[in-house]
């Protein structure tokens, strides 16, 4: 060994000696020159100086410097092909994860990777990609407990982008999942056999609770060999996950409450408004039928008045909840209106949706309220696309059969079952009930279904002059529906009109047109907005201007398409004229103005002060006479006035 320590020194002396300054590729060399005797005056304490010489003793040693300068140029190879995409995937994990990771460049991207996510997929794919690009991790697991199943639902993703589930009972307690889950503490596997997933690479594993602050989520898996100890970093992101999945989990909640009836546990009227949207699309590219029943509490208002709200409300739930027993698991319900139910039955004939409201009212029959007995509904069914197509005419629809159901009442103790299908629309019953319907929901529908209406009336095919009467009937008792203060009215200034008609000795033929010109005088109203309709004052400025344009609407928009009553536009057109040409539309004077128009302005004037209004009471005959006097030969025609004085205590005054 001195012989060879002498070579060496020797070697050294003439490397010092050269003046050619060419440089060795000895690594021994290397080394000694870098301990040569100048650099031991830079030491400044006898620590240094020994570990000066313990430097000089290991690179005295060819065999440990050759060695080491081995291990350096396989680490340099390996760096230089692991930084290479075309080398990545094929060299092992221990020698790839010793690049330096940035961690606060780790939760930056993290931060950044889950912007605008609100899915717990895309949660878990984000923070999946993030470890993989930037730990060169070889799988991640997300799991979350499921209570009532009692078990922790897994979802695995790895490094090929694939994706595998599974799931681990809570009561497998040797299971690590299971541990860190109950203990909430982190568990370092060094494998990831546990996991029972076929096909995944070997590798340690880094088991993280999923801490939320209501509690723990899940938990989540980390596939890899070493995290480098920072294990707290990695707990950190693993809460951070575990808040947006309850932020997720919050807002699944809040929208479902903002669509849920708090009392039924229905959905609301929204809510069930947009399932039926959504299921009307489906059964029409589908072409398939769908059917709407609407169920109505019979009596609900007596209830609530006599016994107080609590019953009604305990009324409702028991509806609610014979309902939620009986439907298929496709099907949907929801709170319509205050005291009414509907049930969305997709791919369900007008059949099969009779035969399901014929048991839930069987149901209901069986079931006693204390203090109200049998619960007794009105069901009304509505059938896609046999009824309509349109969304909004099939839920009036199934309202208005809900009111014919109504109007029959109970036949052998079970609820009449009406399906839209199954009525005339023009039948009296019919139109009564769709004019309920138009009066309860017309600020919601505006015009389109008073359109609706006309166009069934000047689409009808009349035979007869009692066919004519019993449609105008039907019309007018819709009109006057829309507001209750007027109700009947038409009918009464039609009764009215007659008799002045005939007291003044009018031929009968023209005694029939008066009548039933009458009794259509008010049809434009049809078209007026039902806020001005209903106010409870009197009209001014626009609302009065808006009120005005009733006699043209109901002469151009009502009568004028009908042949058969275009001879009665004059009368429906010209009777709030005025015979000092103050009245409207056309501030027509005198004898300009049609002698039929005129016989029902008085007539329609005379019931209008003799009935109540939101503003006022009803007047007396005699007040009301006295008032048609002071306006005669100004407002209104002078000799009619005078006939129909002398007829008005002979007419009954009801309302």
């Amino acid at each position: 060994m001195n012989e060879n320590k002498e070579k060496i020194t020797e070697q050294v002396k003439q490397k010092d000696l050269s003046k050619s300054g060419s440089t060795t590729t000895n690594p021994l060399s290397k080394t000694l020159n870098k301990l040569k005797k100048p650099d031991l005056k830079h030491l400044k304490s006898v620590e240094d100086e020994n570990q000066l010489k313990k430097e000089e003793k290991k690179a005295s040693n060819p065999i440990i410097a050759e060695t080491s300068n081995i291990v350096a140029r396989i680490n340099n190879f390996n760096t230089n092909k692991t930084a290479n995409r075309m080398y990545a995937g094929y060299m092992n994990n221990a020698a790839s994860s010793r690049r330096v990771v940035d961690y606060s460049e780790l939760v930056y991207s993290l931060n950044a990777s889950l912007q605008g996510k609100t899915s717990l997929h895309e949660l878990f794919n984000a923070v999946h990609n993030l470890f993989s690009e930037k730990l060169n991790s070889v799988f991640t697991v997300f799991g979350i407990v499921h209570e009532q199943s009692k078990c922790i639902n897994l979802k695995l993703f790895n490094s090929m982008g694939s994706t595998y589930s599974s799931k681990l009972l809570l009561s497998d307690e040797t299971n690590p999942i299971i541990q860190c889950f109950n203990n909430g503490n982190v568990i370092v596997q060094d494998n990831n056999k546990f996991l029972d997933i076929p096909y995944l690479p070997a590798s340690s594993a880094y088991i993280f609770p999923l801490n939320s602050i209501n509690g723990r989520q899940g938990v989540m898996v980390i596939g890899k060999d070493s995290l480098e100890n920072h294990i707290g970093l990695f707990s950190f992101i693993a809460n951070y996950c575990a808040l947006f999945m309850q932020n997720v989990e919050l807002l699944e909640q809040t929208n479902k409450y903002a669509n849920t009836d708090t009392l039924t546990g229905l959905y609301t009227h929204r809510g069930f408004q947009e399932v039926l949207t959504a299921e009307l699309k489906k059964a029409s590219d589908n072409e398939s039928n769908l059917s709407i029943i609407m169920l109505d509490v019979n009596n609900i208002s007596k209830i609530n008045r006599e016994l107080g709200h609590a019953k009604g409300d305990e009324v409702i739930k028991l509806l609610a909840e014979k309902v939620k027993q009986n439907i298929r698991s496709t099907d949907k319900a929801g709170r319509y209106g205050g005291d009414e139910i509907a049930i969305i039955l997709p791919d369900t004939s007008t059949a099969d949706a009779k035969y399901l409201a014929e048991y839930i009212t069987y149901c209901l029959s069986c079931c006693f309220v204390d203090d109200v007995g049998p619960v007794k509904v009105s069901v009304g069914i509505a059938t896609y696309p046999e009824c309509s197509k349109d969304q909004e005419k099939l839920l009036i629809l199934a309202e208005q059969a809900m009111y014919i159901s109504q109007a029959k009442g109970y036949k052998e103790g079970m609820s009449a079952i009406i399906s839209s299908a199954d009525y005339n629309f023009w039948d009296d019953e019919a139109l009564n009930s769709f004019a309920e319907v138009v009066a309860k929901r017309h600020s919601q529908l505006g015009i389109d279904f008073g359109e609706e209406l006309l166009h069934k009336f000047n689409n009808e095919q009349i035979v007869s002059q009692n066919h004519l009467m019993e449609l105008a009937n039907s019309l007018a008792g819709a009109i006057d529906a829309k507001d209750p203060y007027t109700k009947g009215h038409s009918t009464s200034v039609s009764r009215y009109s007659e008799a002045l008609a005939r007291a003044i000795n009018l031929p009968e033929e023209e005694v029939q047109r008066i009548k039933l010109g009458a009794l259509l005088h008010d049809v434009g109203k049809i078209g007026i907005p039902e806020n001005v309709l209903k106010k409870p004052g009197k009209l001014e400025g626009e609302e009065w201007e808006i009120m005005k344009q009733h006699p043209v609407i109901g002469a151009e928009k009502v009568l004028a398409p009908n042949d058969a009553l275009r001879d009665l536009i004059p009368i429906v057109k010209y009777h709030h004229e005025h015979i000092d040409g103050s009245g409207y539309p056309e501030q027509l004077k005198g004898e300009n103005i049609p002698l039929a128009a005129r016989i029902v302005a008085v007539a329609d004037t005379f019931h209008a002060l003799i009935s109540d209004r939101p503003y006022r009471k009803g007047m007396s005959i005699e007040k009301a006479c006295e008032i048609l006097k002071d306006g005669a030969g100004k407002l209104w025609d002078s000799d009619l006035v005078r006939q129909f004085i002398a007829i008005a205590p002979s007419l009954s005054t009801s309302v």
